[in-house]
């Protein structure tokens, strides 16, 4: 086993065990940051499939803006908030039931695909140029059209929280 199929074990495992721990845990601080390694690992996983594009963005908008987001919120609400947060029962029939349709399907998959080893190119490309030319030529409508409509998203969720809060202070 070389070295670059190691590395790529330490992701998959640090992916899967952050994962694993946002989801048990009770505790939102440790939720929050394994979900700072489990991003972190799939930009990883996404610096070996040779997506340098989705990797980067991975890292600036996952792990350098939602994350941070998440835990500023996490932070300066968690003291103000006395709630108790109960969670309903599980019904571990029709969950044993939806994994079990969910792994019998995955696993039908692999053992029907005719695996072959594809052999790694002797020179890589980068596809942040290629994206950006793209972005910037045929798809720049759409492109700006997306950017209207997150402005209007935020901008519409700043109303929204600005009304709310005028409602509390006022109460």
């Amino acid at each position: 086993m070389d070295l670059y199929t190691i590395i790529f074990y330490v992701f998959v495992v640090m992916t899967l065990f952050a994962a694993g721990v946002v989801v048990f845990t009770r505790h939102i601080v440790r939720a929050a940051f394994a979900l700072l390694f489990a991003f972190f690992g799939v930009a990883g996983l996404y610096v070996f499939l040779l997506a340098d594009f989705l990797a980067v963005a991975q890292l600036l908008i996952y792990i350098g803006g939602i994350l941070v987001l998440i835990l500023f919120g996490v932070m300066l609400t968690s003291r103000q908030l006395n709630v108790d947060v109960k969670t309903g029962t599980i019904h571990i029939f029709p969950a044993v039931i939806a994994v079990a349709a969910i792994a019998g399907t995955l696993i039908g998959i692999i053992l029907s695909y005719d695996w072959t080893e594809v052999k790694a190119p002797a020179t890589v490309e980068t596809t942040a140029q290629q994206l950006g030319e793209m972005l910037l030529s045929e798809y720049v409508l759409p492109f700006e059209i997306t950017s209207v409509v997150l402005m209007v998203a935020l901008v519409g969720a700043v109303m929204i929280a600005r009304r709310d809060n005028k409602q509390i202070r006022m109460k």
